[in-house]
């Protein structure tokens, strides 16, 4: 999580009689000369509640992260994702990912007042402005790769991918102009996943879940956040999701030319161009019809140019240009 871009400061306590045993939770968790100094929300998420806790001890001061689910829909989910993510955090300790590492999990909220995760903070900050998006956009192919690398044994080995969308899920923007293209797109979803080369994915890779320090020579990825949906499948699902969002962020060009400067890192992506543009287009049609449920965020993180109807005609672009190139 950022240590200072989207940082809220609401006070020394977890807030309201709803935190008190989360408090409590993180309390047993530290040393018996520590103490919760400070609270800071982190905003910039939508799945889930994040919060910074200033711990205070003889040795100094620290921080961790505390993720809870609040609302509905993940609270039905959230001992899966969060006992995916605890696992996840373990097993990347020994590799050289840059993740937090796992204090302590309540996946049910057996002690908590919600479902929660403590981890460590990691440095840096989430940068989603414009100015040197190019260079940015190298580094995250480069560490997509590494993730795409890991090895792992099969117990390990996370859960088969899920798709965020169907044919029969797909919402076209209510207004479009083109409303063809939109049929076309669905229809090419409308088949068996191709068949693909499975490896370890990230499934929620983007800009917004990744951490950056320094600048210009000295750019570089200070951590990877958010390992609640990591799966196992093509390394092209990973790719689509992070072009994507670039696209939305940045314009059609930016989202169009991830994959290949992930192939120039080295990467290995769908030889047929039919099933690359399968994984491209199962991932953009899941944003549809509007990318509202990422906009919301983003905008929270200083792009407040991102309405819908910039991001509606950005994703229909998108859709275009993949066809343009891959059909």
């Amino acid at each position: 999580m950022a240590t200072g871009e989207g940082v809220e400061r609401i006070g020394a306590e977890l807030q309201g009689q709803d935190w008190c045993a989360t408090r409590a939770w993180v309390e047993k968790e530290l040393s018996e000369t520590e103490r919760i100094e400070d609270v800071s929300r982190l905003r910039g998420g939508w799945t889930s509640e994040m919060r910074r806790l200033g711990i205070y001890g003889p040795g100094g001061r620290r921080s961790l992260v505390l993720r809870s689910f609040v609302k509905p829909f993940f609270l039905r989910h959230a001992e899966g994702l969060l006992t995916r993510e605890a696992a996840i955090l373990r097993l990347l300790g020994d590799t050289d990912v840059p993740a937090a590492t796992l204090v302590a999990v309540d996946a049910t909220a057996q002690h908590c007042d919600h479902p929660s995760l403590l981890m460590s903070l990691l440095p840096g900050s989430v940068r989603l402005g414009d100015e040197g998006v190019d260079q940015r956009s190298v580094l995250l192919a480069r560490q997509l790769l590494r993730i795409h690398l890991l090895r792992v044994t099969a117990r390990a080995q996370p859960r088969t991918y899920q798709a965020w969308t169907s044919p029969e899920r797909v919402s076209p923007p209510q207004n479009t102009e083109r409303p063809e293209l939109w049929r076309r797109a669905v229809d090419a979803i409308r088949r068996e996943p191709p068949g693909h080369r499975a490896c370890f994915l990230h499934r929620d890779f983007h800009p917004g879940n990744v951490l950056f320090t320094g600048m210009g020579d000295g750019l570089q990825i200070s951590g990877v956040v958010d390992w609640v949906e990591t799966s196992w499948g093509p390394a092209d699902l990973d790719v689509a999701h992070c072009s994507t969002a670039l696209a939305l962020l940045h314009g059609v060009p930016t989202g169009m030319d991830f994959a290949d400067r992930y192939a120039e890192a080295g990467g290995m992506l769908a030889e047929d161009p039919a099933a690359h543009l399968y994984w491209r287009l199962l991932d953009a049609l899941a944003f549809a019809p509007d990318a509202e449920k990422v906009a919301a965020p983003w905008r929270e993180l200083d792009r407040a140019d991102l309405t819908p109807t910039v991001l509606t005609g950005r994703l229909e672009g998108y859709v275009q240009a993949l066809f343009d190139r891959y059909a």
